[in-house]
């Protein structure tokens, strides 16, 4: 599944595990999964570990990852996240045409609504 990221979406963490050597999983400590975070910055990543990945940084959270290898404030994977819809059977309407985002994007024609004396 895909999302449209842009700055200033709402985003509900649904991934706070990190992999470590060994194939040991820990929490996370800069994210809770579950709370809702606000993105401040979406772009691709790299990682000499992880390789190229789209990242997220959220706003009020300083991910402390990547301070020993010199990137402060690296950002986290977007696919930690999914984005909070207002519509809620968005997604299901969605699901009946294949090439619809899942996520309305930030570009999306939006309908104004007229006044009485408008209509025609």
């Amino acid at each position: 599944m895909t999302y449209q990221f842009h700055v200033g979406m709402m985003v509900q963490c649904i991934d706070d595990k990190v992999p470590l050597e060994g194939g040991i999983v820990v929490k996370d400590a800069a994210i809770t999964e579950g709370t809702v975070y606000k993105i401040r910055w979406v772009g691709m990543a790299t990682h000499y570990v992880f390789g190229s990945y789209l990242g997220v940084k959220l706003e009020g959270v300083d991910s402390k990852f990547g301070e020993a290898w010199g990137v402060k404030d690296a950002p986290f994977a977007a696919r930690r996240f999914r984005p909070l819809v207002n519509d809620r059977l968005a997604s299901l309407r969605a699901l009946q045409n294949p090439n619809q985002p899942i996520a309305p994007a930030p570009e999306e024609p939006r309908r104004v609504k007229r006044k009485e004396e408008d209509k025609v």
